[in-house]
Parts: structure tokens; sequence; C-alpha cells
């Protein structure tokens, strides 16, 4: 088995090279992309399976075994975020190709779409599995590399300004995560994250709580925690939909991801559980009212995503196995329904001919089938029973019953608003663009609805063709978070084995180490 750990991010690399060279060759770039993520998917859940059965795998690239070779490690918690990336990278990459025949390649266009997307999974797939900080920094690089060219292709003037947001963004958490990379290695002679585990507690408090601090923000940043998320609403919405359904749902993960490896195995004794209650809960309200005051779908989805990451934070707040399998839970279920909200806002761009609740109007008939999509991930989103968005908030709830401490109380509350206003957002667009009839459009007004803000720049946009792939990979998607609730027992079952991992950190590194370390 450790011979296929290599290879998810091997294939996605070699894939984007041959991709590269096919550029003329449409089909057969569409072929090896798909491909190259079908097999990514099938060692994904083959490696989910041995990992829960033998409790991780390690590899040593070049056989130089850890601390001083690069180390490649896949236990439980890495093993589901690889099957559930590669489910979403490729039902995304299907609609990208169904939306590229609609429109003839000019929104993602073959020669430089395909390449840098595989390049991107690589990245993610890199961050998942690197079993130290300096291979971890490398991964965000080769994904952060790339995102940069999705997110501004065609270079109009819109995404060029969000892409310059989004870089200078990206790397002043680069910067933080490279200072903190430098220093904990300075201070310990080390970068492997499972030695770390050992090191770092021989360190003073205070120099152990600068280290946290300076990770925690290179982190926050990635994972668009308040006040670090000021960048995403604009950042996101303006490029084609396909990459901001694959950014929105994955990217932010990356970070939430190393934050749980930081919290769970760098820094272990260290609590920071005050300020990180803190921050989550301002992350759901502050997010949730700039999503309330949005009249344009993408920047409120968008905003919804910066409110729902705070829930995530809260269960790694609490550091108990429950509040750690809800979030794992939680991660999974949002990674896939945020996605397809965004596949279905991009398919009712095209149909509507805009993502603004001031014009739309009369969808439910224009396409019955789009309304009951989006309908599922709303209330799905919004935490209605018994959808796997419900799931994962009782869960993340109940863990922090289990703690006798008044800011739990509050974070629990704030969540559950939190919840109620996310689903309030979501069906009055739902209301607004689908059960409204299109007559009803013009002229139609109200204080509530003309207080909402519009996009910056918005403008009408023609009506666009649709294709049956897009639809397809988009119900597919749909029917993943359908699964998600389920087969919510395994699932959970399995976030808790990985819980109980993670809560104790020697899981790790004798995973790392076999016979020890220092």
């Amino acid at each position: 088995m450790a011979a296929l750990v290599p290879l998810v991010v091997l294939l996605p690399l070699l894939g984007a090279a041959l991709a590269l060279i096919l550029g003329r060759h449409r089909r057969m770039q569409v072929a090896v992309s798909t491909a190259v993520l079908s097999a990514v998917l099938v060692i994904s859940v083959i490696q989910l399976i041995f990992t829960d059965a033998n409790g991780g795998t390690v590899v040593y690239v070049g056989g130089w075994e850890a601390p001083f070779g690069i180390t490649l490690v896949v236990d439980r918690l890495a093993a589901i975020m690889l099957v559930i990336s590669s489910i979403i990278l490729l039902g995304v990459l299907l609609y990208s190709v169904g939306q590229g025949v609609a429109d003839r390649h000019r929104e993602t266009p073959v020669s430089i779409y395909h390449p840098t997307y595989l390049i991107l999974s690589a990245g993610v797939f890199n961050a998942f599995i690197a079993g130290d900080l300096f291979n971890l920094y490398v991964g965000f690089e080769i994904l952060l590399s790339a995102s940069y060219v999705l997110l501004t292709l065609r270079g109009t003037g819109e995404r060029i300004r969000a892409g310059v947001t989004y870089i200078i963004v990206s790397l002043v958490s680069s910067l933080f995560f490279l200072a903190a990379i430098a220093l904990i290695y300075g201070a310990t002679g080390t970068v492997n994250i499972a030695q770390l585990s050992v090191r770092i507690a021989e360190l003073p408090a205070d120099v152990q709580l600068i280290l946290h601090i300076l990770l925690l923000i290179a982190f926050g940043i990635k994972a668009a925690v308040f006040p670090l998320s000021f960048w995403l609403p604009d950042s996101y919405p303006t490029a084609p939909a396909p990459v901001t359904a694959v950014f929105a749902g994955l990217l932010t993960k990356v970070g939430v991801y190393a934050i749980i490896r930081t919290e769970t195995v760098i820094f272990p004794e260290s609590d920071l559980s005050v300020l990180l209650f803190v921050v989550g809960g301002l992350t759901m309200i502050v997010g949730i009212l700039g999503a309330l005051a949005q009249a344009d779908v993408k920047r409120l989805l968008s905003f919804t995503l910066v409110s729902h990451i705070g829930y995530m934070i809260f269960g790694i707040a609490l550091g108990s196995v429950l509040g750690y399998a809800a979030t794992i839970y939680y991660v999974v279920h949002h990674i896939t329904v945020q996605t397809t909200l965004f596949l279905t806002t991009g398919l009712i761009e095209r149909i509507g001919g805009a993502t603004s609740i001031n014009r739309l109007g009369g969808l439910l008939k224009a396409s019955p089938l789009l309304g009951v999509l989006f309908f599922i991930g709303a209330v799905n989103l919004g935490g209605i029973p018994p959808f796997s968005g419900f799931i994962g908030k009782i869960g993340l709830f109940v863990a922090g019953a289990e703690v006798a401490d008044w800011l739990v109380w509050v974070m629990i509350g704030a969540g559950a608003l939190t919840s109620l206003l996310t689903l309030y957002a979501l069906t009055r667009f739902w209301n607004m663009a689908f059960w409204r009839g299109s007559r009803e459009v013009e002229g139609y007004s109200s204080v509530l609805l003309d207080s909402l803000q519009e996009a910056p720049g918005a403008v009408l946009t023609q009506e666009r063709q649709t294709t049956r792939l897009m639809f397809a990979a988009t119900t597919g998607l749909v029917l993943v978070t359908i699964a998600l609730t389920i087969f919510a027992g395994p699932i959970l079952d399995y976030a808790n084995r990985a819980a109980e991992n993670l809560v104790d950190p020697s899981v790790y590194v004798s995973l790392v180490f076999p016979g020890g370390t220092r």
C-alpha cells in the first residue's frame, strides 16, 4: 500500500505535463484529466480502507527515513480528506467539461485550464499527506500558484483586481508560514511534524506561544477565519463557476486541516481554546451577518462559507474526541454542500442571466431540477433534519454540551443562530429566484430587498446554454450530500476513530517513528 501513497501527488503532476503537451487535442486532454482524477479517487478509497484497518501508512521518499527525508503520512484524517477532495475535484472537472462544451471553452480554455487544474489537485493532495511543515508549505504554494491562474482566467478587469487581492493576501499568509517554519527549525532543529510533537514541549512556554500563534495566523488566513477573512467575498465570486466551486469547497478546508494538525500534533499541550472559541464565534456571526446583506447569491454563499468555518474552529477548540469527530464529519459535509451550491449558482446564472435576487424570477418553471438541487443544498447548509448539516451541527453541540463552560454555551447559541440565519438567507433567495414569477421581477420593490447590497460591478448577463453533463455532475454531488446523511452512522464511526487518534499525538508519532524519537 505504501507504493500507492505518492501516486496521489505524482499522477496529477504527470497528468498536467501530458495535458500541456496535448494542448491542441481537446478530447485527449479531457480524457487525461478525467482518468487521472478517477485513478486518484480509486487509490484514495483503497488507502482509506487500508488505513482504517491498519492505522495508517508512512512513506519515506527516496528511502531517507524521518526526520532526514521527506515523509508522507496517511492516517485516518488524511485518508478521508483524500477521498472527499478527489470526489469533489472529479465532479467539478466534469461540470467544467460540460461548461466548456456549452461556451466553446471561453471560460475554461482547455490548453490552460486542465494542466492548471491538475496542478491545483496535486497541491491539495500533497498538503493532506505532508509529514513535515516544509512539505506542507510546498503543497500550499503549489495549489496557490495554480489558483492564481484559475482565478484570473480570461483576464477581465474584475478578475485581475480580485486576483491581485488574493495574491497579496496569500503571499502574506505564506510569509507568516515560512517565518514560522524558520523559527521552529531554529528552536527545535526539525520541521518533521511527528518529531515536533516531542521537541516543541521542551521549549519555554513563551516561545511555544509565539510559534503557535504564528502558525495559527498563517493557517487562519488560508482558512478564512475572522478577522482574516476579509479577502474571500471579493475574490471567489469573480472566477468561473467551476473554479469558484472548487475554491469554496476545498481550499479553505486545507487551512482547517492544517489547524487541526497544529492543535493535535505540534502543540498538543498548549491551550488556546479560549482564543479559538472567540475567533470561531465571531467568524460565525460576522460571516452570516454579511450574508444577510447580500443581494448577489455568489457573495451570499461566500459569506456563508466564512460563517461555517466558525463551526469547524468551534469543534477544534473543544479538543475532545466528540469535538474532533463532529468537526471531521462537518468538514466533509461542508466541502460537498458548499461545492454543490456554487455549481448550482453557475447554472442559475446561465439560465436566469443573473445572480442577483433583484433580477431573478421564474426559475422553478424554467428548470424544476435546478430548483430541487438548490433547495436541497440550501436546507442542508441551513441544518434542517435529517440532512448532514443537521447531523454535523448536532454533533458539535452535543460535544460542546459536555463541557461545563459558559463560553461553550455562548458558542452553541451562536451556532444555532447562525444556522437559522443561514436557512433564512438561502430560502429567501430560493423564494425570490425560483418561486416568484418572472413577470413579477420588473418593478418589484420592497424595503428589505432594496436595502440589500449588489455585487460590485454587477451587470445583467445574457442567458447561456447549459449541458446535460453540467446538470449530471451537479446532481451527482448533491447525491453525495444525501449519501452523507444515509451513511452518517458509519461515517461518524470512522470520524470517531480518527478523532481518537488525534487526541493522542503519540499515535501519529509512533506511526512515523516506530522505534521512538527525540
